[in-house]
């Protein structure tokens, strides 16, 4: 196809794409923060995506312009799409992923399922939210938060000081929702408008961070499954999102579900994909993005399980382990990030599929422990 895709930021999620894009006959362009990083395969500049002259001298030589990350400022983001470079998702899709309380203004139009939320300005108007929802809230900061960063649980206002003090404008109060387990639902959206939805998921955190992912959701209705397609479609539409999308959803006692986050791009829930499904995210954001049909959505398996390598091994590197797992566990499928191990660092993951999910998932978290 002769097609060149420009991915800002040198992460694992730009380094899972270069697979596909070498299949799809697109070639890869990357710009990294800084050297050897995860994607450095297919780093052709290394750079500060926040400057826009650094950012357009690289869009310059690409198609199109996507990410591996949320974090492009809006106006470097708009200096690429004034000067007439296609950039998916675009700015005013962005808005939305870059700030939690722009996202829930707009998905309050859209009349999506969400938490009670407020934007307070001050320790008095969060002691207003928590008296009025049970004495505990969330609080978030709007810009930056990621993996549990950004997001602490409060009994008193005097526990966000800090942020109050340090954020340039008011903060994101939510509702305490008491949740019986975390979903997402990943949808594709091409800038012509096709759209294809994944089956949701279950994700199981851990200190914030995703630790887990059981595809399709165990014990999901019809009804839920149906809705939360509905729901993510909605929503990739609502706010213009072209590629991926991931909605971040709580599961209640009564089978609701209320948004929790967005993500427009590859997203840690669907990594199941790329062994578990017709099509990976990977390969599916890169169509979307370059306004090609989409691909299959179906599942390969009745299961499919995903456990992330957190943290890595503290004496050796994770090719030392590589052997051994596979030995023991030769279904497992092993993705590993290029990165240093480091307390709770997502360095990796292991998928692997089947029709007895109690085995698989035991097999997973077991390949997984070679690399703890």
């Amino acid at each position: 196809m002769g097609m060149r895709v420009g991915v800002i930021g040198g992460g694992q999620l730009a380094r899972m794409m270069i697979a596909p894009a070498v299949e799809l006959g697109v070639e890869l362009r990357v710009l990294a923060e800084g050297e050897g990083m995860a994607a450095a395969l297919a780093a052709t500049a290394v750079g500060d995506y926040r400057d826009i002259d650094t950012v357009t001298a690289f869009a310059r030589d690409v198609d199109v312009v996507t990410f591996d990350h949320e974090h492009v400022p809006q106006p470097v983001l708009r200096a690429l799409v004034d000067g007439g470079i296609a950039v998916h998702p675009g700015p005013d899709a962005l808005q939305f992923a870059q700030d939690k309380l722009v996202m829930r203004r707009r998905l309050a139009e859209l009349g999506a399922p969400q938490p009670d939320w407020a934007a307070v300005a001050s320790e008095a108007e969060l002691r207003a939210f928590l008296d009025a929802h049970g004495g505990r809230a969330v609080v978030k900061t709007p810009r930056g938060g990621y993996d549990g960063k950004g997001v602490r649980v409060v009994s008193a206002p005097d526990e966000a000081a800090d942020w109050f003090a340090a954020v340039d404008g008011p903060l994101l109060a939510e509702e305490l929702v008491p949740f019986t387990r975390e979903l997402a639902q990943q949808v594709a959206r091409r800038a012509s408008g096709e759209v294809a939805a994944y089956p949701v998921v279950e994700t199981v955190q851990r200190d914030g961070v995703c630790a887990e992912v059981i595809a399709p959701a165990p014990r999901a209705s019809e009804r839920l499954m149906e809705a939360a397609a509905r729901l993510g479609v909605t929503i990739a539409e609502g706010l213009g999102v072209t590629g991926m999308l991931a909605v971040e959803l709580f599961e209640t006692a009564d089978e609701r579900i209320l948004v929790n986050e967005l993500a427009m791009r590859p997203h840690n829930s669907g990594h199941w994909t790329q062994d578990g499904a017709v099509t990976s995210q990977f390969e599916q954001h890169l169509r979307a993005v370059l306004d090609l049909p989409l691909g299959a959505t179906d599942p390969l398996a009745d299961w499919a399980v995903m456990i992330n390598i957190l943290g890595g091994p503290a004496d050796a590197g994770l090719t030392d382990r590589f052997a051994s797992a596979m030995a023991e566990h030769p279904a497992a499928r092993i993705h590993t990030y290029g990165k240093a191990p480091r307390p709770g660092r997502k360095v990796g993951h292991v998928n692997l599929t089947g029709d007895d999910l109690d085995r698989i998932v035991y097999e997973a978290r077991a390949a997984a422990g070679f690399f703890a």
